[in-house]
């Protein structure tokens, strides 16, 4: 018996949230965030993901999309399990989930549900994918985790962050962009 094109799509769409499963997401909170020293167009943040070892320095080009007043304190979405690089010599371990619009003028990082858990994993689809071991930042890299997800990832007409069509959520709601809509996630 061979398979139907609906059962290739629904393989696909499993595939997907299986894919974004092995990212580890997580909700955190920018404790302090500065102009990097040698690149005015990036911040340095502190950011706490509920992580035994402290926060997490993470750099961001959002310099000309948010201030620095609405950045420090914010709660954001991180993409904890990347290999950590240096950026103008400054080591970031993770990234910051951001809508953009088609020619990025317009970027602003994913609003979170205000009584969302710092350090809380998010998903999509299914929480049961929870279960499932986030890849290590190795296997993100040398698989190309993010890279076959990232496309996957939209706003949708209602303000929601989606992965291929399911709802980006935490025990607290659904994750949402503050002013965007059908707009990419990077």
């Amino acid at each position: 018996m061979g398979s139907t094109r609906g059962d290739r799509v629904y393989l696909w769409w499993c595939h997907s949230l299986v894919d974004f499963a092995k990212l580890d997401v997580r909700i955190g909170h920018i404790l302090e965030a500065k102009i990097h020293p040698d690149a005015d167009s990036l911040y340095v943040e502190q950011i706490d993901l509920g992580e035994e070892g402290g926060p997490r320095t993470i750099v961001s080009g959002l310099v000309r999309h948010v201030t620095l007043e609405d950045l420090v304190g914010r709660r954001v979405v991180v993409l904890a399990n990347l290999k950590p690089r240096s950026m103008r010599g400054v080591k970031s371990a993770g990234m910051l989930l951001c809508a953009a619009n088609e020619d990025h003028t317009v970027v602003e990082p994913l609003r979170v549900p205000d009584t969302a858990v710092t350090g809380e994993r998010v998903w999509a689809g299914d929480e049961a994918l929870l279960s499932l071991e986030p890849a290590t930042p190795n296997q993100v890299q040398k698989k190309k985790i993010w890279e076959a997800v990232q496309p996957l990832l939209r706003v949708n007409a209602q303000g929601v962050a989606t992965v291929a069509g399911e709802a980006m959520v935490t025990s607290a709601g659904p994750l949402t962009a503050p002013t965007l809509i059908d707009a990419a996630i990077s």
